[in-house]
């Protein structure tokens, strides 16, 4: 169901246009004039209008124009029983999305309307999108040396420096990489990530720089490397420890004359392309043991940024759960659950070794799993901590196959953990985790649950 506003003088227009579109199942409001329908507009947010041109005091162009400067996404259909060339340029000039004659054709204006409820809904999705995009990529903390990482990134987006990012798996390299791309002059051009450690040492050559139609088996067409689709923008090479001496060398020659050439082809490509790189790896232990150029090193290593480990920033994981909580619970459309205080202790003291990616897929886990309407510490343990490691239901546990026999081991361990609190009291334990007592029961006998003793 869609909201549609309808604006003519001419009551009976009006009457018939109400009609047509509430048959179809639409919310509809009228308007008999401009004034009143962008007083209207305001308050009712209409997913598209349908407005007449020829009206007294304020005609629909005018109308138009201002419901435009009110909201810039506004669906508009101008309607006309005057319409000349020059009137609908015009209406489309000022942002109209289409434009009809009267007399007015039922067919005509059941498609135009189901075409800009269409526009309408993928603009309403690429925001949306946008929005989950942003989310994911947000860089999340206020921590001291997080600070500094974001102070310096700012200093360097705007010029086209190359970046070498440091830090542990997981730390959030390559989120600063895309903050240095959205900061720069080249923020509205492609940013293209490849992961070195990901593509093997025979293809790597192929996937930078492209690669002729029948240069080794498999080469069926032409095919662009990630040098050639970064034009413009920026390159990020992830992992780059990681890539065999033979790419290495291609690479610095590409940094060095800002040219390519395709394996199996001899023109050389000239591209414009900012390099980002980032590594886990120590490089000049790497220098040393002849696994890593040391000029192509001192090329990429102009702005040396290092990522600090999540247990160096443990005040930002508080924050950070939160994010992710929010993030998860509209991405997988599930009800947010409140993280209790001492949920977040527990979490604040432990290790994280694999930074922030454990964090989150942490988070995940706990708001899929954890059966109340709040993450507790006890949630923390049983899940992620000691227990579910080290107790006597961590076997279950691990010998899982799939996530879904997993979830069933966690849920039964649970369960099983608040019984025994309770002494099988099964009305206290069905309020704990707020469940209706007949749930609790056909769990218990789901699982086969008797108690000990």
């Amino acid at each position: 169901m869609a909201r549609i506003l309808v604006v003519d003088d001419e009551e009976g227009i009006r009457r018939v246009l109400h009609q047509l579109f509430e048959y179809e199942d639409h919310e509809v409001r009228s308007a008999g004039g401009g004034a009143e329908a962008i007083s209207i507009y305001q308050e009712f947010q209409p997913d598209v209008t349908f407005l007449d041109v020829k009206m007294a005091r304020m005609d629909g162009l005018e109308a138009l124009t201002k419901i435009r400067e009110h909201d810039p996404a506004a669906v508009v259909i101008m309607i006309s029983g005057h319409g000349t060339i020059d009137t609908a340029v015009e209406a489309t000039r000022r942002g109209a999305f289409d434009f009809l004659e009267k007399p007015l054709d039922t067919d005509r204006l059941l498609l135009v309307l189901r075409n800009a409820l269409q526009q309408q809904g993928l603009v309403q999705e690429n925001a949306r999108l946008r929005g989950e995009i942003e989310s994911r990529h947000q860089i999340v903390g206020r921590s001291f040396s997080l600070r500094q990482v974001l102070d310096r990134v700012e200093k360097v987006a705007p010029t086209d420096a190359r970046v070498l990012v440091t830090g542990e798996n997981g730390t959030g390299k390559e989120l600063v990489a895309r903050a240095i791309h959205r900061l720069s002059p080249r923020a509205d051009k492609a940013f293209i990530e490849v992961n070195c450690a990901a593509i093997p040492s025979e293809l790597i050559e192929s996937e930078l720089f492209g690669h002729m139609k029948g240069s080794f088996t498999g080469a069926h067409e032409d095919r662009a490397g990630k040098f050639e689709l970064a034009d413009g923008g920026t390159l990020f090479l992830d992992e780059i420890g990681d890539m065999s001496l033979q790419a290495q060398a291609k690479v610095l020659r590409a940094l060095q004359e800002g040219i390519v050439t395709r394996v199996g082809g001899a023109k050389p490509i000239t591209v414009d392309v900012r390099v980002l790189a980032a590594t886990n790896k120590d490089l000049e232990e790497e220098i040393k043991g002849g696994r890593f150029r040391e000029d192509l090193y001192y090329r990429l290593n102009v702005i040396p940024l290092h990522v600090p480990p999540l247990r160096e920033r443990r005040e930002d994981i508080s924050m950070l759960v939160r994010h992710f909580v929010e993030s998860y619970s509209r991405e997988a459309n599930l009800r947010p659950k409140h993280i209790s205080d001492d949920a977040l202790d527990r979490m604040q003291r432990m290790d994280w070794p694999g930074n922030v990616r454990e964090l989150r897929n942490t988070v995940e886990r706990l708001l899929i799993l954890a059966s109340g309407a709040s993450i507790t510490a006890d949630d923390v343990e049983l899940l992620v901590g000691g227990k579910m490691k080290g107790g006597a239901l961590s076997g279950d546990l691990l010998g899982c196959a799939t996530f879904a026999e997993f979830k069933e081991a966690a849920e039964r361990a649970f369960i099983v953990q608040k019984l025994r609190e309770n002494d099988w009291n099964v009305s206290e334990t069905a309020r704990i985790l707020d469940m209706p007592r007949s749930n609790l029961y056909k769990k218990i006998e789901r699982y086969e649950l008797v108690r000990e003793g």
